[in-house]
């Protein structure tokens, strides 16, 4: 088999998804992750369907994300006196199986530590391709030659700005954020799944949640693109203290909370748009080719490109030229579906009449049948049974 030695890019879901299926083929895997370590807590993330059921089953972790799930709970939307308004079922927020993205990728870790190599605390810095594979520059390990690089390194993907171009070609700003604030508290993994009941607060252009599966805190607002270092999460809280200010509810008490709180983050809705997400002998798999934020559709897609991108190579002995085009192919078709998800306008809606709206559609056959489509939507792929393991 040709193209035997390859690079990943990311270590949360779809990069040890696409190692495990790689090394099950014979492939020799690396992966690098910018993060000192493994990322423990994280929001709740969730599969649905016959589709990503088959894939976790293939890949032996249904399991363990079953025995690590999640307690799916109701969003109970309130208003400043404490009255009920509206009810986000749990069934809508946490598919068939919810678990935490930290607790998701360390089972996907502990299936490939042993087999294949992860450069913890390092991240690609230059890539070059040649005729005999891409040249891979890191900023601490030395430069290493690999004949396939594969970035899975989420959304602000360093391999799509390497080898694609920058960010803003690709990466558009949906008109909202959203924060999450004590991911980490549940990092335990032996420390039950089950939670009380969420309650959320709406304004215009606003929501602000607490408790529940994604983290201690979640807030979402809409505003334009925003000027803010990455790295500095006190500006970040102070950016979200100012949006929420004056909002009633438990929100004051939240915010006073909020400096307490480890495991904060703080990023855009954004949507990955890409005419290819394949170039030469490097491919995107996940958040990092076709992203949609909250969207509902992105860890599927993401273990599911995993999936077909090494099933493809496998059947192709290798081949890239043949198997890029068949997983492009193949995972274009999946997506369409995915592509016109708007989570802020929905959980946030900027007006009162919206809002109003918004609560009346929960209650409404309208809204059972708009789950009925997403959940078609996500199986709507035929999978292809790839070949038996290669490596025992």
């Amino acid at each position: 088999m040709r193209n035997t030695t390859v690079l990943i890019s990311g270590a949360s879901v779809a990069g040890p998804a696409l190692a495990y299926w790689l090394h099950r083929y014979g492939f020799q895997v690396t992966v690098v992750e910018k993060a000192p370590a493994l990322r423990a807590g994280g929001q709740a993330i969730d599969f649905t369907g016959e589709t990503h059921m088959t894939v976790l089953e293939r890949m032996g972790v249904l399991a363990d994300i079953e025995r690590r799930q999640t307690g799916k709970t109701d969003m109970v939307m309130l208003d400043e006196s404490g009255r009920q308004r509206a009810v986000i079922s749990g069934d809508f927020t946490g598919g068939d199986l919810e678990i935490l993205r930290g607790d998701l990728a360390q089972v996907m870790y502990e299936r490939t530590a042993g087999t294949c190599e992860y450069l913890f605390g390092d991240t690609v810095t230059a890539l070059t391709e040649t005729a005999d594979g891409v040249d891979v520059e890191f900023a601490h390990a030395p430069a290493r030659r690999f004949d396939l690089v594969f970035g899975c390194d989420g959304i602000h993907s360093r391999v799509r700005k390497l080898t694609f171009g920058a960010e803003s070609e690709f990466v558009s700003h949906r008109g909202y954020y959203y924060a999450l604030a004590g991911a980490s508290q549940w990092e335990d993994t032996d420390a039950p799944r089950d939670r009380a009941v969420s309650y959320g607060w709406n304004a215009p252009g606003r929501l602000a949640v607490n408790g529940g599966a994604k983290a201690a805190q979640m807030y979402m607002f809409a505003a334009p693109e925003l000027d803010y270092s990455r790295d500095d999460f006190d500006e970040q809280r102070q950016i979200v203290a100012e949006k929420f200010a004056g909002m009633g509810g438990d929100v004051p008490g939240m915010l006073a909370q909020l400096p307490h709180l480890d495991g904060f983050y703080l990023d855009s809705l954004s949507k990955v748009t890409m005419k290819s997400f394949v170039a030469g002998r490097v491919a995107l798999v996940g958040d990092a080719g076709y992203g949609n934020t909250l969207a509902g559709f992105g860890t599927g897609l993401a273990v599911i490109g995993a999936y077909v991108l090494a099933g493809e190579l496998a059947v192709a002995d290798g081949d890239h030229t043949v198997a890029f085009a068949r997983y492009e192919d193949i995972m274009k078709r999946y997506m369409r579906k995915a592509d016109d998800a708007r989570p802020g306008p929905f959980l946030a809606p900027k007006t009162a009449l919206g809002l109003r709206f918004r609560n009346w559609f929960l209650g409404s056959r309208a809204f059972d049948m708009m789950l009925k489509y997403a959940d078609s939507a996500k199986n709507d792929i035929e999978l292809r049974d790839y070949p038996a393991l290669l490596v025992h």
